[in-house]
């Protein structure tokens, strides 16, 4: 059988755009992961996947690419194999331990926004020939704590990372990066850190390491808009009903003594100017109020009920 094209490995038109392209790549990826994969031959199709997109990708190497398909045999320099001899790849091989936090892509609070992006690409020999060249940036995503937004932090990732050995091929070697995450930072700022991306070749420096920050949602707590919080108030319907101070304890630690209005509704907001993620410009705060109804658990409580329905027996929710 004859050798696929780079097209036909990504399944697309010659024609194809970078969009289509990359597209085609990601879905591609995604269908052979390893850990999600049934075919047999996942890692030896993921490999080849990657090292396509690495060609087609690259504007220059891609008219390079179209070229050689073009005039096979004034690019063919040893003899017959194929219409890929003359621009050979290096093939590294292709773990899916490389990937994510704790030894496994998508688990944690650590993953790359392109899975395949960071680790298992190929390089072009013939580049790496001509003199020194820096390494790729990589461009990965870290989920926090809101909480860690107003304090600041620090984070150990531990991960294996891509190296060059003596022979000048790619291994792995396990490293610790430690992470100051500052206060103030809102989500969808990167943090970088210098020369922990893709090394270089040749003696080129190696790239560097982008981290997106992204807030972990949860029920009760999320940032909408970057920098505004909202958070979940739990308050007694008595309290709703005629209004008075609450203490909340908010997202920097601080516990505020707040007034609740009266005939306050369930859902809705009281906004606290500034105290949301103390940016550059801070956000705010939100407090939902979500009325709490005590359990009736005796005879005492159920007769207290009972004169409270008494009392409104006119109204209709």
């Amino acid at each position: 059988m004859a050798e696929r094209n780079y097209y036909e490995v990504l399944g697309v038109d010659p024609k194809a755009s970078a969009a289509d392209i990359k597209k085609a790549y990601r879905k591609l990826v995604r269908k052979y992961h390893p850990d999600v994969s049934k075919d047999p031959d996942a890692v030896a199709k993921t490999s080849e996947i990657n090292i396509a997109y690495e060609t087609l990708s690259d504007e220059q190497k891609r008219a390079e690419y179209d070229d050689m398909l073009a005039n096979p045999f004034r690019h063919t320099q040893q003899g017959q194999g194929g219409a890929h001899q003359g621009y050979e790849y290096q093939q590294y091989d292709f773990d899916p331990r490389h990937f994510g936090q704790n030894g496994a892509f998508g688990n944690g609070d650590f993953h790359f926004d392109d899975i395949f992006s960071a680790f298992g690409q190929g390089r072009s020999r013939r580049q790496s020939q001509q003199g020194s060249m820096q390494g790729e940036d990589q461009h990965a995503e870290l989920v926090i704590d809101i909480q860690a937004a107003y304090q600041g932090d620090k984070r150990s990732l531990s991960l294996e990372m891509p190296t060059l050995n003596a022979q000048g091929q790619m291994v792995y070697e396990q490293k610790t990066l430690n992470v100051k995450i500052p206060a103030g930072i809102t989500e969808g700022q990167q943090i970088r850190l210098s020369g922990q991306g893709l090394p270089g070749f040749n003696g080129g420096k190696a790239g560097d390491l982008y981290l997106k920050i992204r807030f972990r949602h949860q029920d009760n707590l999320y940032v909408q808009d970057r920098k505004d919080v909202f958070q979940q108030v739990n308050v007694a319907p008595w309290t709703a009903a005629l209004g008075g101070k609450i203490d909340v304890t908010i997202p920097s630690g601080s516990t505020l003594s707040v007034t609740l209005p009266a005939n306050s509704r369930n859902g809705q907001k009281i906004r606290l100017k500034g105290r949301g993620i103390p940016a550059k410009e801070a956000g705010d705060l939100y407090l939902m109020i979500n009325i709490v109804l005590p359990q009736s658990q005796n005879e005492s409580d159920r007769a207290a009920w009972q004169a409270l329905a008494e009392h409104y027996a006119s109204f209709r929710p």
